[in-house]
């Protein structure tokens, strides 16, 4: 039903359908409650802060762009700590992510930022409090994934990540558009895939290696998949990028698109024979499910040359190094 409701919105946020006068009411309801609502003073931490999101609902390559910069940070002295609010979890409890938190507990990117990363990562619908456990957890750089909306939170450097195919649809407000709210302008911008103009740095997401589910030891050349059609599994903000990829890689892909966030059942994969190909925040929710010839198929976020080091120049403009 999710996912029917999903591809109905998104013919009319993405597509040619426009969208019917109760979705535009809707919008402009939206819009009056967003300008009632009160503004909070934002409150600033003694450490730097990095806030990365976008204006649209659904996916657009912010996960792969915080574990990039974490792991930038990472090599240049600062000890980066990742906050997030855990969509989709079913806990309400502020945690931090281990080896053995559930995906259920901590939502499915913080538990893929944790595995690539291995960093403190902080989940709590507060951010202001994920941010100070993040402090206390030793770090003196913070990162907030899917954050421009949250003001409460200081930052020094404002990221927005845009989908270079499907920009901001419509232009309309949800529920008669994707945007969350009207586009502003932030400190650096990120087009998924390539930038048109201007000084925007282009993104790109370039697939790895396939690793088996069932021993992460077994690594796979996508090449290698090629002879035979393979099961494509996505259940992310754009499906159709990442089977666009693996066909880009030569591969025959039968594509098995689900909502973002879905919550995979052994009945999800019946009557897939052969390899089945998934993204890596499929595969964190997949591992319990015993899936025979079930592969995760990493990305890695390519940027533009000088971009870490114009975000760095960002920070050391406005703020000292804790």
């Amino acid at each position: 039903m999710r996912a029917a409701i999903e591809s109905w919105l998104t013919r009319r946020w993405y597509g040619d359908i426009p969208p019917g006068l109760g979705l535009r009411a809707l919008a402009g309801i939206h819009r009056v409650l967003a300008s009632a609502r009160p503004s909070s003073v934002a409150e600033r931490l003694q450490v730097p802060v990095i806030v990365v999101g976008n204006f649209t609902a659904g996916g657009t390559g912010k996960t792969p762009l915080v574990i990039a910069l974490a792991q930038y940070f990472s090599t240049r002295g600062f000890r980066p700590g990742i906050i997030s609010r855990g969509h989709g979890r079913r806990s309400a409890s502020p945690l931090r992510v281990t080896e053995s938190t559930s995906v259920d507990s901590c939502g499915d990117e913080p538990k893929l930022m944790f595995e690539r990363t291995r960093l403190p990562v902080l989940v709590d619908r507060d951010r202001v409090a994920a941010a100070r456990a993040a402090i206390s957890a030793g770090c003196n750089l913070v990162i907030a994934d899917d954050g421009l909306q949250h003001r409460r939170l200081a930052r020094d450097v404002e990221i927005e990540v845009v989908d270079g195919e499907r920009g901001y649809g419509n232009g309309l407000l949800i529920p008669a558009g994707p945007l969350r709210e009207a586009p502003r302008p932030c400190d650096i911008r990120v087009v998924n895939g390539d930038a048109p103009q201007g000084d925007n740095w282009s993104m790109h997401l370039l697939l790895r290696d396939a690793i088996s589910l069932g021993d992460a030891s077994l690594v796979r050349a996508l090449s290698s998949f090629g002879a035979t059609p393979a099961h494509a599994v996505a259940g992310i903000g754009n499906p159709a990028r990442f089977f666009r990829a693996l066909s880009g890689a030569g591969l025959q892909a039968i594509e098995h698109g689900f909502e973002d966030h879905h919550r995979f059942r052994a009945e999800d994969f019946s009557g897939m024979t052969g390899p089945i190909l998934m993204t890596e925040k499929d595969a964190v929710k997949c591992l319990v499910l015993g899936l025979e010839n079930a592969w995760a198929v990493p990305v890695e976020a390519e940027l533009s040359p000088g971009f870490f080091a114009a975000v760095e120049a960002k920070l050391g403009q406005r703020h000292d190094r804790a």
